[in-house]
């Protein structure tokens, strides 16, 4: 087996584990395959025919990152690779196919950090309300349930076209969620998203018995096409289409998607008194560390909590 064969290999095992074993999304896949390959064929061109694995050290990698910034790639774009190539490495070395990690002493680039651009408390309901409205889409009760998700209830955009009609759970006041590695998670079904959904439901079973089919999927596309997740179920990229029509015909500014609503949903809930390891849960967070890094306070909020609480500020 040629050493090109045997990287191939490892990686594709890898990705076939992290499908099954981590049931990565598709994207994540698509992304780590990318960027392995990228890296196994570097190995090749640079270290000959005979390059092992097992005797692969970080000087190596870190020689691959140098390459990619030759290439112009920014330092966002190398930290990817970098972390594509550590979970490979972590990997290879639980399987004893290296000794150790050599990836682990390669330090990631230090990213600059930008605060997400959040809409206000006032321009978000605007919008909301908006998505309603008839002049806007040909389906304002489906667009005013998804902006009343992904706003109040703060899921990202492939939990909300994953959701299925019996997710919603009524009498408990709550939506079951599939987040990322398949992790469940229920969210409050607010008034206003219930009232919402109340709406749509009645027009998207009438949809459904006039075209004489089915579909699990609580939101559907108009014309009830069939895409690669099933029957009438609407895409991530159809949302953010959606979201970015209503949002930019009401003032929010171009570079808003479907996480914009999420990010508004974990600043404002801080604004309003939320503690932040009950946003951690309900946006479904791993680690503490990302919830701070979706909200954010203001300069006046800190400075109210300073005037209220420092004994020297009385």
């Amino acid at each position: 087996m040629s050493a090109e064969t045997q990287i191939g290999v490892c990686v594709e095992e890898f990705l076939t584990a992290l499908a099954h074993e981590r049931a990565a999304s598709p994207h994540t896949l698509r992304a780590y395959r990318r960027e392995l390959h990228d890296f196994a064929t570097y190995l090749v061109a640079e270290r000959g025919p005979d390059v092992q694995v097992g005797k692969l050290e970080h000087q190596q990698i870190r020689a691959y990152m140098s390459e990619l910034y030759g290439r112009g790639l920014s330092k966002a774009s190398v930290a990817r690779a970098l972390a594509a190539i550590r979970a490979w490495f972590k990997w290879l070395a639980r399987r004893g196919l290296v000794e150790q990690n050599p990836a682990v002493l390669v330090a990631t680039p230090k990213l600059p950090k930008h605060l997400p651009r959040v809409p206000t408390i006032e321009q978000m309901n605007c919008v909301v309300d908006a998505a309603a409205s008839e002049d806007v889409a040909a389906w304002p009760e489906r667009n005013r349930v998804i902006f009343e998700l992904l706003y109040g209830c703060g899921i990202r955009n492939a939990e909300l076209v994953g959701l299925n009609l019996r997710d919603i759970h009524w009498a408990n006041e709550a939506i079951l969620v599939r987040g990322k590695g398949r992790k469940e998670r229920y969210v409050p079904l607010g008034d206003a998203a219930a009232q919402a959904l109340r709406a749509y439901l009645p027009l998207r079973e009438a949809k459904l018995v006039a075209a004489g089919k089915s579909s699990e999927a609580l939101l559907l596309n108009a014309r009830l096409r069939r895409t690669a997740s099933g029957l009438g179920r609407l895409t991530t990229r159809s949302v953010g289409r959606i979201v970015k029509q209503i949002a930019l015909a009401h003032g929010l500014p171009v570079d808003v998607h479907p996480h914009t609503l999420r990010h508004a949903f974990g600043t404002h809930m801080l604004e309003e008194g939320a503690d932040l390891r009950a946003i951690q849960e309900l946006l479904g967070h791993e680690r503490l560390s990302t919830t701070q890094r979706y909200t954010q306070l203001t300069v006046g909020q800190v400075a109210e909590v300073y005037d209220r609480t420092h004994p020297r500020a009385k």
